[in-house]
């Protein structure tokens, strides 16, 4: 079975067996591999933290993201709403229709892997909703062009940087994530991944193609977060 992974960089065409092949190999790989025969305290971790995405209020919106630590695992959900691209912010095509991008939630969860304390990697399935409108206009479903839902599944690398983690105070649970992330556009509701329409701004025929959710409407993301991890091990003590 084929499928076509789409993005503003341009179409890629893979076969949905290797996508899954890919995703349950890198489980199996994540899984199995020892970085020491010694066991370190960091491997008995039970905790949790609540982050804060800082690329996304720079686009108009926000992100919140939940994780669940438990020894070398990790178990995450990530919800993001309201990004607004327009005019220099979409693709060269859709900037020259004249239309801006208005992506009302991302949302989906991640399992994954710690190699070491201070990085994991995950699979990462996730749901985006794209809606269309011309600059300018007031962003409802009578003036919308078109909208469509895509799902991705890709990969990414996180890494955990605790830079008070020695204190013995609140400080210490403050937490810095910066993150890569690849998520190829795996199926779309749009039909055959484009719509095409008659633009009143251009007075010509205009399409509009699926897009990924990461820089320039590509599979690929780059992120820091903010946010606080909680000792579960303490709370159960108590």
């Amino acid at each position: 079975m084929e499928i076509t992974l789409t993005g503003a960089a341009g179409h890629f065409t893979k076969t949905f067996t290797y996508a899954t092949q890919f995703c349950l190999l890198t489980l199996v790989l994540l899984c199995t591999a020892k970085t020491s025969a010694q066991t370190y305290e960091w491997e008995k971790d039970e905790k949790g933290s609540i982050l804060f995405g800082l690329a996304q209020p720079l686009s108009g919106g926000f992100n919140i993201e939940g994780n669940y630590i438990y020894k070398r695992f990790i178990f995450d959900y990530s919800h993001g709403v309201s990004l607004d691209y327009k005019e220099r912010n979409v693709t060269n095509s859709l900037e020259n229709q004249g239309v801006a991008v208005h992506i009302p939630y991302t949302t989906g969860f991640g399992v994954g892997y710690r190699f070491k304390e201070w990085i994991n990697i995950r699979v990462e399935p996730k749901w985006h909703r794209f809606e269309f409108y011309y600059n300018g206009e007031t962003q409802n479903e009578s003036n919308r062009i078109t909208a469509f839902n895509t799902f991705t599944l890709g990969i990414g690398v996180y890494f955990a940087y605790e830079p008070f983690k020695k204190q013995n105070n609140y400080l210490r649970g403050f937490l810095i994530a910066p993150s890569i992330r690849f998520w190829p556009t795996i199926s779309s509701t749009l039909n055959n991944d484009r719509f095409v329409y008659f633009n009143k701004l251009t007075q010509r025929d205009e399409k509009i193609e699926t897009f990924g959710p990461g820089i320039g409407f590509s599979p690929l993301i780059v992120n820091i977060s903010l946010g606080y991890t909680f000792n579960l091990k303490k709370y159960k003590a108590n």
